[in-house]
């Protein structure tokens, strides 16, 4: 596993990050901590999760591997900060009041005494970003957070929250979390330059398009039960559209014509995207994750990655991820 720099910052990640969002829901704890295990023994040191996941289940997972292997000092822990907890107005969203009470529940359950990366999961309308930004500057200031980054924001939405930190010389956003695949490149024409040009890095997830890119979808074909297109509406709006079945009949072929699997080569694509600084890649199980890591020993070049079947530069099928629902 390779390393590289996060963004500007001096954080040093492992080239693919091991993302929990299955943990405590689609992987019980056996199968979780057997899929970091796994991750640790190729050299990964960065796990993404966040407080809604499984409503906290994924982190309370993640906190029992870290304190059973006793690895917490190798690790590099990002969580996230936004989803509703609870039926409370305040227990949901980007106010002062819900930041400080979930990096607290975020740390009991992670059983550690700081996140290393803190992301906002995505844009809240109804809280001034100064306050936001503000309060996460107290968390770096305070020791219970050491880099701030964010999700699923437009460009303009994380050019404004840059120039706020600037202004008031608060800590800075040092990445951002966002959708990228061979089927969904939005954020090809405004997000990538942005973030080349302020030194920001990229984390990426849905590599392989919610399994749409493992060509196991059909069009015409009944969902297989408990996929993620069926079990998750956003995925299904994500995703399931005509054009994108026509790409992924194209982009299996060209797996099967280089005599690699399709995950490897979604993997493969997204790594090949030079702004690109880690893709995030989730599982269910071992032999899931065993096959979309061989992605890291193919090396695209550019005119290769380009011949290869994907939406247009800049495209994405299906509903923008920006803005769907909470997951």
């Amino acid at each position: 596993m390779d390393y590289v720099r996060f963004g500007r910052s001096g954080l040093k990640v492992a080239r693919v990050c091991l993302g929990t969002m299955t943990f405590g829901r689609e992987a019980d704890e056996q199968t979780s901590f057997e899929l970091m295990d796994r991750y640790l023994e190729l050299g990964g040191n960065f796990l993404d999760t966040a407080d809604k996941y499984s409503l906290g289940g994924s982190e309370e997972v993640v906190g029992r591997w870290l304190k059973q292997r006793g690895v917490r000092e190798g690790i590099v822990l990002a969580t996230k900060v936004h989803g509703t907890m609870g039926p409370a107005p305040n227990d949901g969203g980007l106010s002062r009041l819900h930041i400080q009470k979930a990096i607290e529940a975020s740390l009991r359950r992670l059983q550690t005494d700081v996140i290393d990366v803190y992301h906002i999961h995505r844009w809240d309308p109804d809280v001034p970003l100064e306050e936001t930004l503000e309060a996460l500057n107290d968390l770096v200031r305070q020791g219970k957070v050491r880099y701030i980054s964010s999700s699923n924001l437009s460009a303009w939405q994380l050019g404004k929250y840059l120039h706020a930190a600037e202004r008031n010389l608060w800590s800075r956003f040092i990445g951002i979390q966002q959708v990228y695949s061979a089927l969904n490149r939005g954020i090809e024409t405004e997000v990538l330059p942005l973030c080349d040009a302020d030194g920001l890095g990229v984390m990426t997830y849905n590599p392989l398009a919610g399994g749409m890119l493992t060509g196991k979808y059909a069009s015409g074909r009944a969902l297989p039960r408990g996929a993620r297109l069926d079990a998750y509406q956003q995925y299904h709006e994500r995703y399931h559209t005509e054009e994108a079945f026509r790409v992924v009949e194209a982009f299996v072929q060209a797996a099967k014509e280089r005599g690699i699997t399709a995950p490897q080569l979604a993997l493969a694509w997204v790594l090949a995207e030079p702004r690109v600084t880690c893709p995030i890649v989730g599982a269910r199980n071992l032999e899931q994750l065993t096959d979309t890591l061989g992605g890291l020993e193919i090396s695209l070049t550019t005119e290769e990655r380009a011949a290869i079947p994907s939406m247009p530069r800049g495209r994405w099928v299906g509903k923008d991820p920006v803005y769907d629902r909470e997951f």
